[in-house]
């Protein structure tokens, strides 16, 4: 909420000097939003998207979201990755800030792979699991339902480091993926600030530390675990938000987001404990991935093997993924044709679906798709797709070959 000064005018009493009231109409706002959330229970819409079940396996559901009765499928299709132990509704937070109805709304066949409920039977999935089987599969099955169009894949976090193992994996075979998109995917784990000063007294306990008996026992990491972990990510924001929602109390987008958040984070899922163990050994301690390379039973995964074009997301205050941490993959991948990084506002889930991702990394994201899906119908007609001269970079990334006003909002 705005507060406006009353000054000291001449003979004020003292009393009311730097005191502040809130505006008439802020009031108003202010006790219609309490009124609605007394009433209704909340000021969010948090309807989920419609969709429908299209392939399901071990750990594996594959949906497609039913098209807008006002406007006709077009374009080729883009499968949303979710990551592991994050509800599916990152991608569909709330109506007005879903990615889902985002793209639906778009026009463009819109698909998701999720998890469901990860229980202590599952604590002998690991990695393997997702890369080799699920996230596979989904492209598959989602190629096949748009009628055999090539998939352009967007992985958020662990969604987007599973796609892009599974793009460079010689095992995954010939699949139909015509880009990848990754938002938030830490590959140095050295720049995250959450791991890099307890890295060395991870490395100290040498596998035999309380960490690793934990998830051991357990069969995994549990759901309260994972979501002490999320918020221990932005305990600043956890600090403030009482005063935040004071202030904020005529804000009905602001409650909104809140709201929806709240349920986000009160969902989070559990790890299995064998993949639980590979991302701590492997990311936490031994950071593999920062070299490109991730060994895992026996075969050696490249980042380099990716030969699709790759948009890859940073966002500007996230504390999970910080900007250096994501960008450390883009000198990796040297086998796709086309690699972009783009720094939009935001930390970790709203650089995804926040308020101001509605005019960045969306719009990023559309006029990406459409260049991918451009070229590709060229390059299916005999043309080459370059031919046009290039224009002026935007945004945070000067090496970027085309213009967008999204990617200028962090230039202002």
């Amino acid at each position: 909420m705005d507060l406006v000064p009353v000054r000291s005018l001449g003979s004020a009493p003292a009393n009311l000097v730097g005191r502040v009231v809130p505006a008439p109409d802020q009031v108003v706002a202010a006790a219609s939003n309490v009124a609605h959330k007394v009433l209704y229970g909340g000021l969010a819409d948090l309807r989920p998207m419609a969709r429908t079940l299209i392939d399901e396996g071990l750990l594996r559901e594959v949906y497609h979201y039913r098209p807008s009765g006002t406007v006709k499928e077009k374009g080729a299709p883009v499968l949303l990755v979710t990551p592991l132990a994050a509800p599916a509704i990152c991608y569909d937070l709330r109506r007005g800030c879903s990615l889902v109805e985002h793209f639906v709304n778009e026009g463009r066949p819109t698909y998701l792979v999720e998890y469901g409920e990860v229980s202590f039977k599952d604590r002998n999935l690991g990695m393997e699991h997702w890369i080799d089987e699920v996230v596979p599969a989904a492209i598959r099955a989602a190629s096949e339902h748009a009628g055999g169009r090539p998939v352009h894949v967007i992985g958020w976090s662990l969604g987007g480091i599973f796609s892009l193992l599974t793009l460079a994996d010689k095992r995954s075979g010939e699949l139909p993926v015509a880009s990848l998109t990754v938002v938030g995917s830490p590959i140095d784990v050295a720049q995250v600030p959450l791991i890099a000063p307890l890295r060395p007294l991870l490395n100290w306990f040498n596998g035999r530390g309380p960490i690793t008996k934990g998830y051991q026992l357990m069969g995994g990491a549990p759901k309260p675990l994972v979501k002490w972990a999320f918020q221990l990510s932005a305990v600043q924001k956890m600090v403030t938000k009482p005063l935040a929602l004071a202030t904020h109390i005529d804000d009905r987008e602001f409650l909104a987001q809140i709201e929806a958040v709240d349920r986000f984070t009160d969902n989070m899922i559990a790890y299995p404990g064998r993949t639980f163990g590979q991302l701590y050994h492997r990311f936490a301690k031994g950071n593999q991935l920062a070299s490109g390379q991730l060994e895992l039973d026996d075969r050696t995964i490249d980042l380099a093997d990716i030969d699709v074009p790759t948009l890859v997301f940073a966002g500007a205050t996230d504390g999970i993924a910080p900007v250096g941490a994501v960008r450390a993959v883009v000198p990796l991948l040297t086998g796709a044709p086309e690699v972009r990084f783009e720094i939009v506002p935001g930390g970790h889930l709203g650089m995804l679906t926040g308020r101001a991702a509605r005019r960045t990394t969306w719009l990023v994201m559309d006029e990406w798709l459409a260049e991918c899906s451009g070229r590709a119908a060229e390059a299916d007609a005999g043309g080459d797709g370059d031919d046009e001269p290039k224009e002026p970079s935007i945004g945070t990334n000067r090496q970027r070959r085309h213009s967008s006003k999204a990617s200028r909002f962090l230039a202002r």
